[in-house]
């Protein structure tokens, strides 16, 4: 076996801990500047817990693999709306209600972003201009979340303002920055190479295994903020990374080149995403999810994957 492939699960765990770092010194950072409670929430630690699946995706582009790039947006999307939102909700084992505003524009700009997606993925390529309108797109999303906001608290209140500049979170920062690209580089090598020793597209790799890794950070948020009784934070940020994957990551990995979209993913994982969108939307029509709808979502989820393995 590889070393590539050995190394997987360290350069996960790197990638994924570096992550975490980050976000959390930016969030110190954050408190320092005064920034709005809501923005610390929601673009901090929401953008924050996706950057693994951003900066694997800049380093897939780079390295002429950019089928891996949109396996990972799918995948990711999928095991955030079925298996991180089911877990965190069946695994309390009680029913969370939804009740700020921001949850229904949320709501609607996922399904937005994941239509605006489908119209890059559809033909197989994803092009700078296709990237570009997606940035956008969430440029309105994010304008929208801010003054919709109305002040509500929705940070998981774990940093501390201080008058000091904290400079052991700006050293922090720039360390974990260091991790994430190195964490993220041998995470592609290590998909390449899985890739090429048990003969399976690379596309696949990171539909599974790859965006199962990068989910875990929203995991542990989701479950963490829904045991501190903030429900909408844990669901704001599912629906927040989803948004972002779709939107921003294409438009900053297209930057680095074309995006290939196998079509293996075009005709199965695409429509399954998109279901999985309208599937969740419905579900939260009447603000709550139930610890047997969490576990519903997550018995899709794996079929979703038995599907993968037996097709």
């Amino acid at each position: 076996m590889s070393t590539e492939i050995l190394i997987f699960i360290p350069a996960l765990i790197l990638l994924l801990f570096a992550a975490k770092k980050f976000t959390n010194a930016a969030g110190e950072i954050g408190a320092w500047l005064n920034m709005p409670d809501f923005v610390i929430g929601v673009f901090i630690i929401g953008i924050g817990t996706s950057l693994p699946e951003l900066v694997s995706g800049v380093l897939s582009v780079s390295k002429g693999a950019s089928e891996i790039v949109p396996g990972n947006i799918l995948g990711s999307n999928i095991s955030n709306l079925l298996l991180v939102t089911g877990l965190s909700v069946g695994l309390n084992w009680r029913t969370i209600a939804l009740r700020s505003a921001y949850i229904y524009i949320d709501l609607h700009f996922l399904l937005g972003s994941f239509f605006i997606f489908y119209l890059m993925a559809h033909d197989g390529e994803i092009t700078f201009l296709e990237g570009f309108a997606g940035l956008v797109v969430f440029l309105l999303y994010s304008f929208y979340l801010i003054k919709g906001s109305n002040g509500e608290d929705v940070t998981l209140e774990q940093y501390e303002t201080t008058k000091f500049f904290p400079k052991k979170a700006a050293v922090v920062l720039m360390a974990a920055a260091v991790g994430i690209y190195f964490g993220a580089n041998y995470t592609v090598k290590a998909v390449e190479a899985m890739a090429a020793a048990f003969t399976i597209p690379k596309s696949i790799v990171a539909l599974t295994v790859l965006s199962l890794g990068t989910t875990l950070p929203e995991l542990a948020v989701s479950i963490s903020a829904i045991r501190q009784d903030k429900a909408e934070l844990a669901i704001g940020n599912v629906l927040g990374s989803c948004v972002f994957n779709s939107l921003m990551i294409p438009a900053v990995t297209s930057a680095f080149g074309v995006i290939h979209v196998p079509e293996n993913l075009l005709t199965f994982s695409l429509p399954v995403m998109a279901a999985s969108g309208l599937f969740f939307y419905m579900l939260t029509q009447d603000k709550r999810i139930s610890s047997w709808e969490g576990f519903l979502l997550v018995m899709v989820y794996a079929l979703f994957l038995l599907e993968i393995a037996t097709g």
